[in-house]
């Protein structure tokens, strides 16, 4: 993917411009988000875009294009400029995070939140904007307010900037009372007990708005700004369908609004919503961006998404977005040599950015590279402390040096910055299974579900939580949920057929540990690959397989007492130990694999087969495995071979 000059500089011009847009509405990240963006061209390139070098700045910076307004009738442009003073004091108040003093800039009569507005407190001249039962059609909520909203009066010449502004203080305010009311975490009134009272509110005001201008269909005069909020308060409200309308309706009314991506992103909880979702996109850059952000969060690994990922960075190379994104991506397909490079240069390029790094800490961890996390945890506290990545760090290098107690200090503190940091959840569970206190681990995944459904690691914990109270039944639905979510992954497909067994439903346990089999190994096997008749040892060509799950699936299929498939897999377990070829090496002897060759000598000296039972036995003496067994089943064989030698 190559972009023209004159594309270039239209591409930066909206990059500017959705910088200054999001920074005048208060939408600081999605700011920053596009200002890393625009500071990302190739160096050469930037130049190009500027028409300028080192030696004419001066001569012409007044020539370059101006950036491309989005959507602005005259009497929006008129508003703005009269509301001017008053915005700039609301924003300054927004910014000093006095969120109801800021919203009380173009809403005076607003009273405290404790008592709603009376209806007969509204000024004549104001205009009450109330739910109308009647009118409602498919802008409904569709999900009943858990508390009674708060009616705002909005003046009727008000801008839509401005009225976003108010309603976005008022939806933060509520936030932040939100935090306060829901005191420690874990705590009695912490998770969805608590809520945010004005969300009701909001929409209620945003819903009549839209409906006085045409509703969901009319987007002749939408800019964006609005959709993305009600959006917002509609996901929050859990009505994630309509929620998918109005933050469609943004990114196409405005595509360079990062925070409307990543709500809609959210939304999505598989490849096939996502797929659906395509056709409805705008045709922008930032689609591209959509879309490999939302593979990586869904773990798709593919060929294609890494294409894209390449194409993208063609154009921004100097992107750390994207670097993360393809660090990701290789982590997510276990790839962990590549990733680590990846994850090393964007901390040279980037050394003061903590964003993503909680996530190569899990890598590091998962690495025992006790080194490599202490000096990461290091640095991540010389450049902030209180920050939630910083925390996840040093919780990350506590746990792997055994010290549990303050690696769960450290997760709750970065719950304490960022309620919403959903990986801190997920290792705060992992901290609580470790210390066997299931309960709390429960919890910490259920608040990691709640804020983040499509993260597999935080099912798999619920799925061990279950298990390890014996409620098996649980725990295989929720394994399931993981095992859906991260197909490829080996771990997900045993634990799937570990509860099967739990359950008793061995036919299910058999093909999931199958299943897990041929994700682990990547072996080429036709349909017949797991049926009654195939021969399991024609399927070791192509590679080592994992021994534990062959063994397992031996003694599953000893249970249903076919003990002919049961030997098969155990003969198949035993293989391991040597390549799957001449010359290869394979994984020696371990002690899975001397438990199967014991099985087998038990199962040949009951089969009358003397002389394969006495030499599985004797391997077994020589393995330091098993050998007090070894040897008594030595000396029955040979009493057999004694008497049958008497016999004749």
């Amino acid at each position: 993917m190559a972009l023209s000059s004159e594309q270039q500089i239209e591409l930066q011009a909206q990059l500017e411009r959705a910088v200054e847009e999001c920074n005048e509405r208060c939408l600081y990240f999605a700011a920053k988000w596009s200002a890393e963006l625009l500071n990302s061209f190739a160096e050469s390139s930037q130049n190009d875009v500027d028409g300028t070098d080192d030696t004419d700045i001066d001569e012409d910076v007044d020539d370059r294009p101006l950036p491309r307004h989005t959507k602005h009738s005259g009497r929006e442009s008129r508003l703005e400029a009269k509301e001017r003073p008053r915005y700039l004091l609301a924003k300054s108040l927004f910014d000093c995070r006095e969120y109801d003093r800021c919203a009380a800039v173009f809403l005076p009569h607003q009273v405290p939140h404790s008592t709603p507005i009376r209806e007969d407190a509204v000024p004549p001249t104001r205009l009450s904007l109330t739910p109308n039962p009647k009118s409602r059609s498919k802008l409904s909520l569709g999900a009943t307010p858990v508390s009674k909203p708060v009616i705002l009066a909005i003046p009727k010449n008000l801008s839509e900037k401005a009225l976003f502004l108010t309603l976005y203080a008022r939806y933060m305010s509520g936030e932040k009372r939100k935090l306060e009311d829901s005191e420690t975490i874990l705590g009695p009134a912490d998770g969805p007990v608590t809520a945010n009272k004005e969300i009701a509110g909001i929409a209620s005001v945003l819903e009549e708005y839209f409906n006085a201008r045409g509703g969901l269909q009319d987007t002749s005069k939408s800019q964006g700004w609005l959709d993305y909020l009600y959006g917002l308060v509609l996901m929050k409200n859990k009505s994630e369908s309509l929620a998918k309308q109005w933050l469609l309706r943004s990114v196409n009314a405005n595509p360079h609004n990062w925070a409307a991506w990543q709500e809609l992103a959210a939304s999505i909880g598989s490849i096939e919503e996502l797929q659906q979702i395509n056709e409805y996109l705008p045709r922008d850059i930032m689609a591209f961006m959509f879309n490999i952000f939302c593979n990586q969060e869904l773990f798709q690994s593919t060929t294609e998404v890494y294409n894209t990922l390449t194409q993208i960075q063609a154009i921004f190379p100097r992107s750390a977005f994207l670097q993360q994104q393809k660090a990701l991506l290789y982590y997510h397909s276990r790839d962990h040599d590549q990733a680590t490079q990846l994850f090393d240069a964007l901390i040279r390029d980037h050394p003061h950015r903590l964003e993503g790094l909680e996530i190569y800490s899990n890598l590091l961890y998962v690495q025992g590279n006790r080194p490599k996390l202490a000096t990461l945890a290091t640095m991540a506290s010389n450049t902030d402390k209180f920050k939630p990545e910083t925390n996840c760090i040093l919780g990350n290098y506590y746990s792997l040096i055994s010290e549990h107690e303050k690696a769960v200090l450290h997760f709750r503190r970065a719950l304490t910055l960022d309620r919403n940091f959903q990986a801190a959840w997920t290792l705060m569970g992992h901290e609580y299974i470790e210390l066997k206190n299931t309960q709390a681990a429960i919890e910490s995944y259920r608040r990691a579900v709640d804020t983040n459904r499509k993260d597999y690691r935080a099912w798999y914990g619920l799925g061990q939580g279950y298990e390890m109270l014996e409620c098996y039944s649980y725990s295989l639905f929720y394994y399931q949920r993981a095992a859906a979510l991260c197909p490829g992954d080996p771990k997900m497909w045993a634990a799937v057929a570990n509860a099967y067994s739990k359950c008793d439903k061995l036919p299910q346990a058999i093909q999931a540990y199958k299943r897990a089999l041929v994700v682990g190994s990547q072996v080429e096997t036709g349909s017949s690959f797991g049926s009654r008749n195939s021969d399991p040892l024609a399927q070791a060509v192509g590679g080592a397989l994992d021994p534990q799950i062959l063994y397992d699936i031996a003694l599953l299929y000893e249970r249903e007492e076919r003990w002919d498939e049961a030997a098969a897999y155990m003969e198949l377990t035993l293989a391991q130990e040597e390549g799957p070829e001449e010359g290869d090496v394979g994984l020696g002897v371990m002690q899975i694999t001397s438990r199967a060759r014991l099985w087998l000598a038990r199962w040949c000296h009951r089969q009358g087969d003397l002389e394969r039972a006495m030499e599985l036995a004797n391997e077994l003496c020589q393995d330091g495995v098993e050998v007090e067994e070894a040897k008594g089943l030595v000396r029955d064989i040979r009493g057999q071979m004694a008497f049958a030698e008497e016999k004749r």
